[in-house]
């Protein structure tokens, strides 16, 4: 039940920051800034590989995702980061410390509201 909750909150917060365009940034995007740290997702069937990731505030980092097995996608609202397909990757830069739920961005099956992880961005 929580976690069909917290699936149906990330979606209408996807829908709004959609509607929104941007606003107050927690996380900066330039095509031209360069990484200084790297991260890799990977998603199967109903997971991530990790079940949380850490970053830096700060310290701008390459994520990509690659989805291996099926069709999924990832959505951080927290730090407006959504990417999908089976391998995308975009540079940020985290603005705020804390923890930022990881979610499955596309409905993938069963499993789907059970594919949940999270990134904590630490100080």
């Amino acid at each position: 039940m929580k976690k069909t909750i917290a699936f149906m909150a990330t979606s209408v917060l996807l829908l709004v920051l959609a509607a929104c365009g941007s606003g107050s940034n927690t996380s900066s995007e330039d095509n031209n800034i360069t990484p200084e740290a790297e991260l890799t997702i990977e998603a199967t069937d109903y997971q991530f590989d990790q079940p949380e990731y850490h970053l830096k505030k700060g310290v701008p980092v390459k994520i990509t995702f690659k989805s291996k097995e099926g069709n999924h996608g990832m959505l951080v609202p927290g730090l407006k980061l959504q990417l999908s397909g089976k391998s995308q990757s975009k540079t940020i830069i985290p603005e705020e410390a804390g923890e930022f739920e990881l979610a499955c961005s596309i409905m993938c099956g069963t499993g789907h509201t059970t594919m949940i992880s999270k990134i904590i961005v630490e100080e």
